[in-house]
């Protein structure tokens, strides 16, 4: 994605302050990769890994690698990487585009992962390389979260969906995400092909898993939500600043800054403050805490 390969992206910040997956999530997956009785534990893979944030959670597999075509994002994952004591060589960062994995040799990989980068992918390259390099009945998990809901007032999604889908192009960021990748996101990957249409029979089972609760009833057999994160407004703020779209709208509208309601972020994060306080009938400060969740699909494969 090109936002992350400009200069005025910040690698630290992106990393501090987006939100984590779950252990359950993690768990979903091992087990999905264990129904078969001959799946291996050797190599995993990490596509669009970004700060490396998924990747360590593929403890079980004897050897990780991390896969991202931006060298900011590799060299963050890096630096966590050695500054962790208890680092064994188990994981390794490659900046490679997830079409183009040429250092990894046919079936030779158990698992295949990606955490909200397969909006980017193109799929007519990416479901023949991925068939390639995983042994059989080797596994795909490729996951994505839509907007945010502030878990204790439902009433303000209105308000996020303004802001993030909205077309006033000085208040709010919708004109701005990088397409089709965000709307893909959005639809909670319905528009990621089959395995078997791209390459036939190559894959013996395809499945699309909602963990979207009772936000988008309209998906077949939702399941509870299950990424969750409780943060300070504050911390709210700066998780908002890590928002491509809000980086390409800075481009677009360089003075937004000056407006003395604050820019375009900071007025979206006000707003929501107040309908908070109006709803808890008292002042909320940056230091309170707030729950916020993350409808999320995920897309599971095996390779026949």
């Amino acid at each position: 994605m090109a936002t992350f390969a400009k200069s005025s992206f910040d690698s630290a910040i992106y990393a501090t302050f987006r939100p984590t997956y779950p252990r359950s999530l993690f768990d979903f997956i091992f087990r999905y990769h264990e129904r078969n009785n001959s799946a291996r534990w050797n190599r995993a893979v990490d596509l669009g890994c970004g700060t490396g944030q998924a990747t360590v959670e593929l403890t079980p597999f004897k050897r990780v690698t991390g896969v991202d075509p931006s060298s900011k994002m590799i060299e963050a994952a890096q630096g966590t990487l050695k500054n962790t004591p208890t680092s064994t060589g188990q994981y390794e960062y490659i900046q490679a585009s997830a079409e183009n994995l040429t250092f990894l040799e046919d079936s030779s990989v158990d698992l295949v992962i990606s955490a909200q980068a397969c909006h980017w992918f193109d799929w007519n390259k990416i479901w023949p390389e991925v068939a390639r390099v995983l042994r059989k009945n080797g596994s795909v998990a490729f996951w994505g979260y839509s907007q945010l809901r502030l878990t204790r007032y439902p009433s303000l999604t209105p308000r996020i969906n303004a802001y993030v889908e909205g077309t006033d192009p000085l208040n709010s960021i919708g004109s701005y995400w990088e397409q089709p990748g965000r709307s893909i996101l959005d639809n909670h990957l319905i528009e990621v092909p089959d395995a078997n249409e791209v390459v036939p029979g190559a894959f013996s089972d395809f499945e699309r898993v909602f963990f979207t609760g009772d936000y988008y009833p309209s998906l077949p057999s939702p399941r509870s939500v299950i990424m969750r994160k409780k943060m300070t407004w504050d911390d709210l703020l700066s998780y908002l600043y890590t928002w491509s779209a809000l980086h390409t709208f800075r481009q677009h509208n360089p003075t937004d800054g000056q407006n003395p309601l604050g820019d375009v972020a900071v007025r979206f994060w006000k707003d929501l403050k107040e309908g908070a306080e109006r709803e808890d009938g008292r002042a909320v400060e940056g230091h309170d805490e707030v729950d916020i969740e993350w409808p999320l699909a995920v897309v599971m494969a095996t390779r026949a």
